[in-house]
């Protein structure tokens, strides 16, 4: 037999060899009990203790609070905060967003310049597209088939005050009197002008929100009123300015009143401005300023 055979039995028999173990009494030398054990037991035994101990350990930092005690593990308390944070953060940025689209669109308003010529080759502004347009756009709502009803009317919006109540959408002439320049898409005057005398009272023309209430160097006070269904009304040239921003307003309430301010201005008039979607509408295809 060689020499690693020989090694190779004699671990074996090393291993497999039987030990007594004795649990006796220290005083009465009385024997307790006794265990039959082999070096194999010990280390089988031993590899089974320890693979439960690690496992227990496992489940014991990954399940449980101990785990935030452990470097590079991320407290529950951090990783809720970054969670809010990333909601707070997208919320944010929508709100930002969203407020940019509204300052372009108040920029176009004040300065009309960077419209979509496209716009106004495929739509032609002065005939009954527009109101189509301006139909379409609130299609499926109750007060679609009330604005067609007006519009078809010669005196559109001389009726109950009990059912313009119950509309969403009532439009009232910010003021009446002689038109001294019409709205025209060549001239790039996106407006209609009204004749009236200085201080006149200047109405909302449907519930809104003022959206900028300021003076400028051309137009003189402007007031901006953002409504419903996408769209917006313009006031220049006032002499004051009886709302400011962020104000909420109802159809027909006072919220300025006409003059001769501006650079722009050549007398005292109501410079009136219907915007839909960014777009400029014809303010006479939807209100009577007779």
């Amino acid at each position: 037999m060689s020499k690693k055979n020989k090694s190779s039995n004699k671990i074996i028999k090393k291993l497999t060899s039987r030990y007594r173990m004795l649990i006796v009494n220290e005083e009465t030398f009385e024997e307790q009990f006794q265990f039959r054990l082999s070096r194999l037991n010990v280390i089988i035994v031993s590899i089974f203790l320890f693979s439960i101990f690690s496992v227990g350990l496992f489940f014991t930092i990954a399940y449980t609070p101990l785990r935030e005690y452990i470097p590079g593990y991320d407290s529950s308390e951090i990783r809720k905060n970054a969670i809010e944070n990333l909601f707070v953060t997208d919320s944010l940025i929508n709100i930002y967003e969203k407020n940019s689209r509204y300052l372009n669109s108040v920029k176009k308003v004040l300065t009309g310049e960077n419209l979509d010529e496209s716009f106004f080759s495929n739509n032609n502004l002065e005939n009954d597209s527009i109101v189509e347009k301006f139909s379409e756009l609130i299609k499926g709502n109750k007060a679609d088939s009330i604005l067609r009803k007006i519009v078809d009317q010669e005196d559109k919006y001389n009726f109950d005050q009990n059912e313009a109540f119950k509309s969403n959408l009532f439009l009232n002439p910010p003021a009446r009197g002689p038109i001294s320049q019409e709205f025209n898409v060549k001239e790039e005057h996106f407006a209609v002008d009204i004749v009236l005398e200085e201080n006149s009272p200047i109405k909302s023309i449907a519930d809104g929100t003022v959206i900028f209430s300021e003076w400028t160097a051309q137009t003189g006070y402007v007031i901006i009123v953002r409504h419903n269904y996408g769209f917006m009304s313009v006031y220049k040239h006032n002499s004051s300015l009886s709302k400011k921003q962020g104000e909420l307003v109802l159809t027909g309430e006072v919220i300025a009143a006409a003059g001769n301010t501006g650079e722009y201005s050549t007398g005292s008039h109501l410079h009136f401005e219907l915007w839909l979607e960014g777009y400029p509408m014809d303010p006479k295809q939807f209100l009577n300023f007779d």
